[in-house]
């Protein structure tokens, strides 16, 4: 494996009731806070009502930022940006899931500089400071309540990235599987297909040498496949939304990575998809992800996938090729999130050829090949998209 340096300050308060030591974990940052939130759900299921409580008990100026979207757009973090910078906020509170989460995190650095928070984003500049920030979460799917990782929509010019800072890991997450009780179920799938695929980032490398960290990934995809169709026959039911959140968070922490550096090239076809057509995160990942298999299984590669089919997908690999073992592993995974309700097609979203030139030319924007299990270049980036229609 890779010489690695691994940190990660996040403080976890995991568990029911939770939201108890708000107060206490707040006041160590100030009283001025600006509190982040999307669509509204949480007003409607009672936990902003909790969390303005918590607030008050500590004599909080509260702001809100809401209507924060499921992919998070650069106007809305231009808008937080400004409420920081007027009112001057001393700490971030996202109340949501990871898009609100991500929303934050780039409000925290550009509420600390005059350089362009997009520049920082595309990697032009570099941050050097940022407020703190801490999290509630109420969605089991990106992990980002405990990583330093971003991905922030400009909706103008049609581009979404990732981008990342140490500065913005969250000081604290609160995590209480009740809050994900009213989570409607496709965006449950999402999750479950978003926590997944992070776990195949990771999983296809080019490392030698990492069974402990293979190791931990097939066991976070067992766990998930296992939990998955329990919690969607009842999503109220405390143990399963438990295993699932923690699973989320595992699967992006850098816990399973180190030592190792991941391909993380379906996210960027994804990001171009989404940035184009601003359809949900994981259900693009459900689409393109077996089709990204398949595009990039080769000869020499080939050992990964089987080894994945027998450990994960339970292939029995008698009398098989190498090959067809790994194609069937590929072909569980499409079966069990067909089953669990994902979209396996573009046109799930009415997305059809006329914009595949114009997500392939997106998916390179940045650099003309992306991926390390792998490159891609902007001719591979189309045949996924065809095979995806």
């Amino acid at each position: 494996m890779d010489n690695f340096i691994f940190s990660n300050p996040t403080k976890l308060l995991f568990g029911k009731g939770q939201i108890d030591l708000l107060p206490k974990e707040v006041s160590r940052y100030g009283k001025k806070i600006l509190l982040v939130y999307g669509g509204g759900s949480i007003k409607r299921n009672g936990i902003y009502d909790q969390v303005m409580e918590k607030l008050a008990e500590i004599d909080a100026d509260v702001f809100e930022l809401p209507g924060v979207e499921p992919n998070p757009r650069l106007s809305t973090v231009q808008k937080g940006i400004e409420i920081c910078k007027r009112e001057g906020i001393d700490f971030l509170l996202a109340v949501g899931g990871g898009s609100t989460i991500d929303c934050t995190k780039a409000i925290a650095i550009g509420a600390k500089t005059d350089i362009d928070v997009w520049d920082i984003i595309m990697k032009k500049e570099s941050a050097s400071d940022a407020l703190p920030l801490g999290t509630i979460l109420t969605l089991a799917a990106t992990g980002s309540e405990m990583n330093a990782g971003s991905v922030i929509t400009n909706w103008e010019i049609k581009e979404k990235h990732g981008w990342g800072s140490p500065l913005v890991y969250p000081k604290f997450s609160i995590l209480d599987p009740t809050y994900t009780f009213s989570v409607p179920k496709d965006q449950t799938i999402y999750g479950i297909v978003d926590i997944m695929s992070h776990v195949f980032e990771h999983y296809f490398h080019l490392t030698s040498n990492t069974p402990m960290q293979d190791r931990f990934c097939e066991s976070i995809l067992q766990t998930v496949i296992e939990t998955a169709p329990k919690l969607l026959e009842e999503p109220e039911n405390y143990e399963y939304r438990e295993v699932m959140m923690l699973s989320g968070t595992y699967a992006l922490n850098g816990m399973v990575s180190v030592g190792l550096r991941g391909d993380w090239a379906t996210h960027n076809l994804e990001h171009a998809v989404s940035a184009v057509h601003d359809i949900p995160h994981g259900g693009g990942l459900a689409i393109l992800f077996p089709n990204w298999m398949k595009h990039v299984l080769d000869e020499e590669n080939v050992d990964r996938f089987k080894q994945l089919a027998i450990r994960v997908f339970n292939v029995d690999p008698t009398g098989k090729a190498d090959k067809e073992v790994a194609l069937a592993g590929i072909e569980e995974l499409r079966a069990f999130w067909n089953r669990i309700g994902a979209p396996s097609r573009l046109s799930d979203y009415d997305i059809g050829e006329d914009s595949l030139e114009l997500m392939a030319d997106k998916a390179v924007a940045v650099r003309e090949q992306y991926g390390v299990f792998k490159k891609l270049d902007r001719e591979d980036s189309l045949a996924i998209l065809q095979a995806s229609l």
